[in-house]
């Protein structure tokens, strides 16, 4: 077999075996055999005129390239700049801006490219050495012996100076307890003798140059007269803000007399802990190597001694931390079309951000990349060749930046067919598109069907979804589409040995359509206002459209309207309405295609009128807290409890004689009825009473109220006056109907004779009993009162049944 045959056919197994087994394959990779940094720069502080190197050391599969940016920008060699052999970057002189020659001044990072991608360092900020003049010079002290003499200066450098003293241009003897130096530039004198006396003077220093204060002179004066004081802070703790592993000074200078003592408490609670921990001269919290739990308010308080008189002050300590990893990204290979997720966790004070970097370049969001959990995890739809790259995961705060990177391999296979062609979708609807294509144009016989991935055009695309379609079908009709709305399709071939490439997406939108008609509720605020009330649509403003609102009294063939309202509004009132009116109320929403179905809604205001007529205006609440704080009515209560026992016992004894009373009573009423209830109809009386029987004592309130609506919405067209003369239902016919009276059919009995509320399937007869003087208790006896007042015996006395009423 030709030598370049058995290559590509081992390269080929290779790659199926990857394709199968990617862990077994990559288990083993070190991160060295891909790209990986074994040194990086840090920052540091250049002397101008003087040499620096920038180190860097990078261990990959060879050859690796190695280049250096300053600023963002690729700084090219020159004999000012030169790479040495093992990466690192040194620059001969070190200088500063002086207008024809820019500063080395800035921002570097190494960059290593070989054939599996590229990586960039972390970022090191080099700055010149500086010393600035003292702003803040040691001032003149005078103090009494045994007393307390302090001293500052403050300057500026880079690297930070360093601070010593000077007694009469002698350095002072650091030995001495009663000396403390403060790495701030501080120097506190305690316990003062006469020898102290004599000029100070502060010396900073550092790579950069020399610096000396002012002189400023001590004098200490005889001892004092010994008279108590209270205790004083003079010197108390500053606000900080380090980075770990540094070490922070907090100063307390206390007197008084007898002399205070000083401590140190957490405004927290929390211990300090003793680890690292000290007290400088007489009352100075020194804490080395400081860590983030370090963090915190501390309080210095000076007690008199054998008192409880104490005096404090506090400062604040803030402790960053660089970002550090807590998981790094790993390495991975994923056949083509597939998705590939990496997750890079860091930690730091304060939280670092995480930026992801592909072959060195800035990687956001977008197409198939997404970003997610604050960026710590980076995820890679559809991956293809384009995809093969390292990644790297920088993450940064204010206290530094590190970087962590990782490789990612796509699996193809050899045969593999092409992407479908001529991608085309066609709306058919306003919930369908049909997609149709064209096969690859190569290896397409091992072609076993297709799969179309279909998303919202605004969702992200992990929100996609996937419709497989057969081999031989070049079109699908996707359905279940919301209308108006842009939706993105692909379409990827699919052997038994993998994908193929996707195609490129196409867009489509579905055909808008009308609204749907809206929920809508009526309620009535008056005796001439409506209410009318219904869900907001915000997204008909998207599409041109809104509400239109008809209304009219039933008895007219014309609305009133249309009252065209945006779509974001949810109620409007309807007034100065005919009280006595039937009204038909129709809500419809519309958009640029057109009016969507109505929602109708019919309403009375009788009700509401008569109500308003025979109720005047009261404070309901008031009445009720009232009623609810009154005594009386709790001995009213009381009496009508005692009051319906008797009733029970006189329905007992008396209930026969109470029914021939009652058959008695319907007889007479069965001359013309009088008033405005004769005008109702009995047929609907019958019909909604049977309905009745087989409901229970909760569910015929709700009848009643059903009742009066319909009576009201829909009046009797028969003279007044009139006795209704339909017949009455027959047992047979109608076996849910309740029998008022064996005598007495229900046809001629009028509305006013007959409580519906009192209708129990359980008994036949209970209806007759139930009109006498003496009602049944609670279900029973109060509702047939309140509703068939005129069919109470005249036996019966009239103050009693008003009472069980109420």
């Amino acid at each position: 077999m030709h030598p370049n045959l058995l290559l590509r056919e081992a390269g080929y197994r290779v790659r199926i075996q990857e394709k199968l087994y990617p862990r077994l394959l990559y288990r083993g990779l070190d991160h060295s055999a891909e790209l990986a940094f074994a040194v990086e720069p840090s920052d540091d502080v250049a002397v101008p005129g003087q040499p620096i190197v920038l180190g860097c050391r990078v261990e990959g599969t060879p050859p690796v390239r190695i280049t250096w940016r300053k600023n963002g920008v690729e700084l090219l060699e020159s004999p000012h700049s030169t790479m040495l052999a093992n990466g690192s970057l040194m620059i001969r002189h070190f200088r500063l801006d002086q207008g024809d020659s820019p500063s080395d001044e800035g921002d570097y990072e190494c960059v290593a490219q070989n054939r599996f991608g590229l990586v960039v360092s972390r970022k090191a900020r080099i700055q010149a050495a500086t010393m600035s003049d003292f702003h803040v010079h040691p001032q003149a002290v005078a103090g009494e012996e045994g007393g307390v003499a302090r001293f500052q200066c403050q300057i500026h450098g880079l690297p930070k100076p360093l601070i010593m003293w000077e007694k009469n241009r002698v350095p002072i003897d650091t030995d001495n307890e009663r000396y403390t130096l403060l790495p701030k530039g501080v120097l506190q004198i305690t316990g003062l003798r006469a020898e102290d006396s004599g000029v100070f003077h502060c010396v900073a220093s550092n790579i950069a140059s020399v610096r000396v204060s002012h002189g400023a002179r001590l004098t200490v004066s005889g001892a004092g007269s010994g008279v108590y004081k209270e205790p004083t802070i003079l010197v108390g703790p500053e606000n900080l803000t380090l980075t770990v592993h540094q070490t922070a000074v907090l100063e307390c200078v206390a007197t008084g007399n007898p002399r205070p003592i000083v401590s140190w408490s957490r405004l927290d609670g929390r211990p300090i802990g003793v680890e690292g921990i000290q007290v400088l001269g007489t009352g100075n919290l020194i804490i080395s190597d400081v860590t983030v739990q370090h963090s915190g308010v501390y309080v210095c308080a000076a007690n008199r001694p054998g008192t409880r008189v104490r005096r404090t002050a506090q400062g604040r300590l803030v402790v960053q931390a660089p970002a550090e990893f807590v998981q790094h990204p790993q390495s991975i290979s994923r056949p083509a079309g597939t998705t590939a997720m990496f997750t890079c966790q860091a930690q730091g004070e304060p939280p670092p951000h995480v930026t992801w970097l592909k072959n060195g370049q800035v990687l956001g969001p977008g197409g198939h990349v997404r970003l997610k959990n604050n960026n710590s995890t980076l995820t890679i739809s559809g991956v293809g060749p384009e995809d093969e790259a390292i990644y790297q995961c920088v993450a940064e705060n204010s206290a530094g930046s590190s970087q962590a990177s990782a490789r990612l391999t796509v699996l193809w296979a050899e045969g593999l067919p092409g992407p479908p062609i001529n991608v085309r979708a066609v709306s058919i609807s306003p919930t369908e598109v049909r997609v149709s294509w064209n096969e690859p144009l190569v290896n397409t016989k091992e072609i076993i069907g297709y799969v179309l991935h279909i998303r919202k055009a605004a969702d992200p695309p992990e929100l996609e979804y996937q419709e497989a379609v057969s081999k031989g079908t070049f079109q699908h009709l996707v359905s279940d589409l919301e209308p108006s709305t842009a939706y993105s399709f692909y379409i990827k071939a699919y052997t038994p040995r993998g994908a193929s490439s996707a195609s490129p997406p196409t867009l489509a939108s579905t055909l808008g359509e009308a609204p749907a008609p809206p929920p809508l509720s009526v309620r009535v605020l008056g005796s001439s206002t409506l209410q009318l009330l219904w869900e907001p649509w915000p997204r008909l403003a998207l599409h041109r459209g809104g509400f239109k609102l008809f209304y009219r009294p039933a008895s007219k063939a014309a609305f009133t309207g249309p009252i065209v309202l945006p779509g974001t509004v949810s109620s409007y009132n309807l007034s100065q309405l005919d009280p006595t009116a039937v009204y038909e109320v129709k809500l419809l929403a519309y958009n640029q295609h057109g009016d969507g179905n109505a929602t109708v809604r019919f309403v009375s205001l009788r009700g509401a009128s008569e109500r308003t007529a025979l109720s005047p205006p009261c404070d309901c609440r008031k009445e009720e807290a009232t009623n609810q704080m009154s005594t009386t009515g709790i001995v009213i209560g009381i009496h009508i409890g005692v009051t319906c026992i008797i009733f029970c016992v006189l329905f007992l004894l008396f209930g026969q004689r109470g029914r021939v009373l009652l058959c008695k009573d319907v007889e007479n009423q069965l001359s013309p009825p009088q008033g405005p209830r004769s005008q109702r109809d009995p047929g609907i009386l019958a019909l909604n009473g049977a309905r009745l029987v087989d409901r229970d004592q909760l569910g015929r309130d709700e009848k009643r109220a059903d009742m009066k609506e319909l009576e009201q919405l829909f009046p009797p067209a028969r003279a007044a006056g009139q006795p209704d003369r339909s017949p009455s239902p027959s047992p047979t016919q109608d076996p849910a109907a309740p029998a008022l009276c064996e005598e007495t059919p229900l046809s001629m009995l009028p509305l006013q004779g007959v409580g519906l509320r009192e209708e129990r399937t359980s008994e036949a007869k209970a209806p007759c009993a139930g009109l006498t003087a003496a009602p049944p208790p609670q279900d029973a006896g109060s509702g047939l009162l309140s509703e068939g007042q005129a069919a109470r015996p005249s036996s019966a006395p009239a103050a009693q049944p008003a009472l069980s009423g109420q």
